[in-house]
């Protein structure tokens, strides 16, 4: 079959059915229950979550900030972002990633045991990652690392054969540049 040629209707049908990642802030009012009804809405359509952080915004406004990473197709992205915008303690939904000013941060705990050349080589990566050791033994070191998901991604894929042994990751955090709030 030839290959496609640039906007046409095989392409275009095709790039449709390609998955994207999705982020989506999700501002809440933090009562009992919406976690449960967020993640439960995700559950009932076969959604899958890849990342999901919550945490109180302003103890006044009663507010609490949730931020969801999925994948799916546009259509189903779409899909997810309206079914969130229906629920009733939901205040404002936000798709982060098509948001030109959306920023995307994570934390990472990564543990490495190694020795001799692999151990100074981990020091040297962690230093062009601007990891900081966090605590250090004979035999291993616990970095934290913090930046954009594919920052952290490399940095775990680097740290692979130098001898990876745990790692923790925070979940994504995301917020959008300049003086206006979500």
């Amino acid at each position: 079959m030839p290959d496609p040629q640039p906007g046409s209707v095989y392409e275009l049908a095709h790039e449709e059915e390609a998955e994207n990642l999705a982020t989506f802030a999700v501002l809440v009012d933090n009562e009992p229950g919406v976690l449960h009804r967020l993640v439960g809405l995700f559950a009932a359509r076969g959604y899958n979550i890849e990342s999901l952080t919550v945490a109180e915004t302003d103890r006044r406004a009663h507010t609490s900030r949730v931020t969801i990473v999925t994948r799916g197709t546009p259509h189903v992205l779409g899909q997810i972002e309206a079914q969130l915008e229906k629920m009733v303690s939901v205040r404002e939904v936000q798709d982060v990633t098509r948001d030109p000013n959306g920023l995307e941060r994570e934390l990472a705990l990564v543990k490495v045991k190694s020795s001799g050349a692999e151990r100074v080589e981990a020091l040297r990566v962690s230093d062009i990652f601007r990891a900081r050791v966090i605590d250090t033994t004979h035999e291993s070191f616990v970095f934290e690392v913090s930046g954009a998901p594919n920052k952290i991604d490399a940095f775990v894929e680097l740290m692979r054969p130098l001898g990876l042994v745990e790692l923790s990751r925070t979940g994504v955090l995301s917020i959008t540049r300049g003086a206006e709030a979500m």
